[in-house]
């Protein structure tokens, strides 16, 4: 049974939805890669397990293949924990946030940093953060352990990332009951024209193509996929489960902010990511159908 709420149906999703590729936009910036290349790393996909698993320590393939989900433990294993060898978790920390620092300023603009609206997003953000539950949720955990940076725009990029780590973390719980493994949910991601394109799959996670037609046979068995490899009825209410159960184990940020706090992290969120988006923080060939 489901919990009374004081949101709207869905605030805490459409919320998430903006404030995500907030914290986003540093995985597809130029600056992130120039970064890391001074510490010695540059390996695009080695880069990213190293800073998105940083918070956690040195820690060895199968943590990052079990708290990433979706991409292949062959691709992990290739980097980690090799990349350790290299840097420093804690150097990899520091270059991350040069980087997010480096390319806010490179696609919002110092008005905007500097801008009352960026302060009331990073306090707004924080205070949702802070309601964040640990247990169960290993990255949300790790990168609630780190200190909060004293700019406004890198205390938002920073409160960004634990509100997507701690919606992550759940959607993994929700992805495991469900039965779907780190490659059958990409498939019928993809398959709902939201997730990324079959292209930015391939180019990322380290499937081959061979897995990825596995993957849908196993999908069609189940009755989630027809032969064209579109969702069926029941797998488009199997990603709406999904996304439900997701956003119910979710809610206690969204629920701690309220109504009016809410509304007023999507509005001002909505509209710094709008800004990075039109100075063209995401390649679009990686994304949608």
């Amino acid at each position: 049974m489901t919990s009374a709420t004081s949101l709207a149906p869905r605030a805490g999703r459409h919320c998430h939805h903006v404030v995500n590729p907030f914290h986003s936009t540093h995985y597809f910036s130029p600056d992130l890669g120039a970064e890391l290349a001074k510490t010695g790393i540059e390996n695009r996909s080695a880069g990213y397990f190293a800073v998105r698993a940083a918070a956690m320590g040195a820690v060895g393939p199968g943590t990052v293949t079990a708290t990433f989900y979706n991409f292949s433990h062959a691709l992990v294993a290739r980097h980690v924990p090799a990349v350790w060898d290299t840097v420093t978790p804690e150097a990899v920390l520091e270059a991350r946030l040069r980087a997010a620092d480096t390319t806010l300023r490179r696609l919002l603009g110092e008005q905007a940093l500097e801008s009352p609206e960026m302060a009331e997003a990073a306090e707004l953000a924080l205070r949702a953060a802070g309601a964040g539950t640990r247990y169960a949720r290993p990255l949300f955990a790790a990168h609630a352990d780190l200190p909060v940076p004293d700019a406004p725009h890198l205390a938002y990029w920073h409160a960004a990332t634990l509100l997507r780590e701690h919606r992550g973390d759940a959607h993994l719980m929700a992805l495991l009951d469900a039965e779907l493994d780190g490659l059958e949910a990409l498939v019928t991601h993809h398959a709902s024209g939201r997730g990324m394109s079959y292209l930015g799959v391939m180019r990322t996670r380290g499937w081959t193509e061979e897995e990825w037609a596995a993957a849908q046979e196993r999908l069609r068995g189940r009755g989630l996929l027809d032969a064209g490899g579109e969702l069926t009825e029941a797998g488009l209410r199997l990603r709406e489960d999904l996304e439900d159960t997701t956003d119910r184990l979710d809610r206690a940020p969204y629920e701690h902010l309220g109504a009016e706090g809410v509304a007023r992290l999507t509005e001002i969120g909505g509209a710094f990511t709008q800004a990075a988006m039109a100075a063209g923080a995401f390649p679009a060939e990686l994304f949608g159908r």
